[in-house]
């Protein structure tokens, strides 16, 4: 697995959920979930695809909340893509 290639997909990863989580039309609990992905990515006591594995699930846990709004869950489903070829070693 390209190192770079981890990195640029975790920025663009952080960028999405960053964007979600300072929106304040957001729920509070989408916000603060959001915030945790965001910081989980950088764990460094897991590998890249368990990591990817984690966010997956807590973004998966949140994205059928009716209040977010669809934009916000279009930019989720696009982070769990790139979470998902990370997590499948596609990076």
């Amino acid at each position: 697995m390209s190192g770079s290639s981890w990195e640029e997909k975790r920025q663009r990863i952080v960028q999405i959920l960053e964007a979600v989580a300072n929106d304040m039309t957001m729920p509070r609990n989408v916000r603060r979930t959001v915030k945790e992905v965001s910081q989980e990515l950088f764990n460094e006591k897991y590998s890249p695809a368990v990591r990817a594995a984690n966010a997956i699930e807590k973004i998966e846990e949140i994205i059928s909340d009716s209040n977010i709004p669809s934009f916000a869950r279009t930019q989720l489903w696009l982070a769990i893509s790139l979470l998902e070829t990370i997590k499948s070693g596609q990076v």
